[in-house]
Formats: structure tokens, sequence, C-alpha cells
């Protein structure tokens, strides 16, 4: 929201400063509202589109309905103040989200994994974080996957083949994990798209990321994962980028019925490999 109204000031060529004296209030307001640091009403976006001259209804009346859903607890409100913002930040997006499209290259998408395999990520994570978070994280992520389950926010999975080849928690968790991808490639509004390592056309190397749709275009976000945290993309330059990227992943990518029979041949080959 903090991004969007900033967003709307720049395009109108105002400081903050200017548009406080449009506004009639104190500077620090604008700052504090554009950080995401305090609310606003829906009557304050108005006034506050009508002072930027934005004549965007959809994009208006979008942020008025996502002002008005924020009125609302999420579950997610109940990690508060025992798993950082980041946590619940994406939870919240992936909520509000009309679809969602992921890629992964070293591990199965968060949405996807089962218990004993997130549980086996997070406690690879370095620095070591202590048993009680390890158990928060997983409890969280395995919530946050009703989103997909639930069937009403399509999912699409773009997932690299070496991911599909790493191991977490040891050959057993591997194995449960490549079955639960076989069942979830099943799932009414999950698709799960396999990049193989022989496929070509790939865009350069990226990292992890979560697309998600907007109420409308001008909403859609990037969450880009990286060893050195999360950034949140929301510019219209970045997120025509990562559109661009996941066309590439479209064309490149095995079909979802392909996909879901070359996890089958991963797992057969392991089943074959330890009998």
């Amino acid at each position: 929201m903090g991004a969007e109204l900033r967003r709307m000031r720049e395009q109108a060529g105002f400081g903050g400063s200017q548009l406080a004296r449009a506004l009639g209030v104190n500077p620090a307001q604008i700052t504090q509202m554009e950080a995401g640091k305090t609310g606003i009403s829906v009557e304050r976006l108005r006034t506050i589109a009508a002072a930027c001259m934005c004549v965007n209804e959809e994009l208006i009346t979008a942020l008025a309905e996502i002002i008005t859903e924020r009125g609302k607890v999420g579950w997610w409100e109940s990690y508060r103040g025992t798993l950082s913002e980041n946590f619940l930040e994406i939870a919240e997006l992936e909520d509000q989200a009309r679809g969602i499209t992921t890629y992964t290259i070293t591990l199965v998408p968060g949405l996807l994994q089962t218990e004993s395999y997130a549980t086996a990520v997070f406690s690879q994570a370095y620095p070591p974080i202590p048993q009680r978070e390890i158990e928060l994280r997983t409890a969280f992520r395995i919530q946050r996957q009703q989103t997909v389950r639930s069937g009403e926010t399509k999912y699409t999975a773009f997932i690299h083949e070496a991911a599909l080849h790493m191991q977490f928690g040891g050959p057993q968790v591997r194995a449960d994990q490549l079955d639960a991808l076989i069942e979830d490639a099943g799932v009414p509004g999950i698709t799960i798209r396999v990049l193989p390592f022989d496929g070509t056309g790939l865009p350069s190397p990226i990292d992890n990321f979560t697309y998600a749709d907007g109420p409308i275009p001008d909403l859609d976000t990037v969450q880009s994962d990286t060893g050195f945290g999360i950034r949140r993309l929301d510019m219209p330059v970045h997120v025509a980028r990562f559109r661009a990227i996941i066309a590439r992943m479209d064309s490149a990518a095995l079909p979802a019925d392909e996909s879901r029979e070359f996890i089958r041949s991963l797992r057969k080959e392991m089943k074959n490999k330890h009998e």
C-alpha cells in the first residue's frame, strides 16, 4: 500500500511536503503512510488520489478493497511476535493473491513441502536456529499451504530438476516428498512444471521467486528469495521482467502431465536403487 501511495505521488510530480500541504497534514504523516507504518482509510486513499490527480479508478478501487480486507484478522496474526515480519508478509501476500507462480532451483517450493521435508530444510539453516523456532516455522509453512490446496487460488510451480535430486533429511524424506508432488500434481488448481537439466531456453540464472497476481495487473508483486534475505519488487519495470521470465519458463518446462511422469520416474528410480 505504501509503495502504491508513493508511486501515485511521484507520478503527480509531488514531493512529500507538497502532498502534505495539499492534504493539510504534517509531512511526517506522508512518510509514515508510504513506509507502511500508518494505516489509511478508504476516504483518505481517495483524498490522496484526488490530490495526485490519479484517474485510474480500477487501481483506486482495488486499493480500497485491500484496505477493507486488511480490517480482517488473518490467520498469520497468531504468529506475530514469534516469527519475523517476512514470514507474515508472504502469508498475507499469498492470501490476497488471485494467482501464484513460483520458481525454485535448489528445493521444493514451500507451498508443496511435506512436514518432514520442511523441518529438514529449516534444520539446515546457518547459523542454526533453535528447535522451537524450527517447529514454529514448519507449522507456519504447512498452514500457508491451505491457500492453494483449497482450490480458491490457482498455483503454478516451476521446479528445476536439481531441486528434485536434492536431499534434505535423507532418502526417505526425499521419497515421501516425491510421492507428495505426484499426488499434488492431481489436485485441482495446482500445476507442477519441471525444468529438466537438458532443457534449453531458460533465462540467465535467477533466484527462487514468488509471483503473486494482484486484483489488477498494476498490483502484481514479486518476492525474490536470496541467500542474503528477501526482496519485495512491485515497480512496473521489475514486474514486467518477471512476467517475461515466466513466459520463457512456460516454453522451456515440461507440460504438466509429462512433469508428473518425470517425477514418478525419479521416484521409481529411487525405489529400484534401494530394493
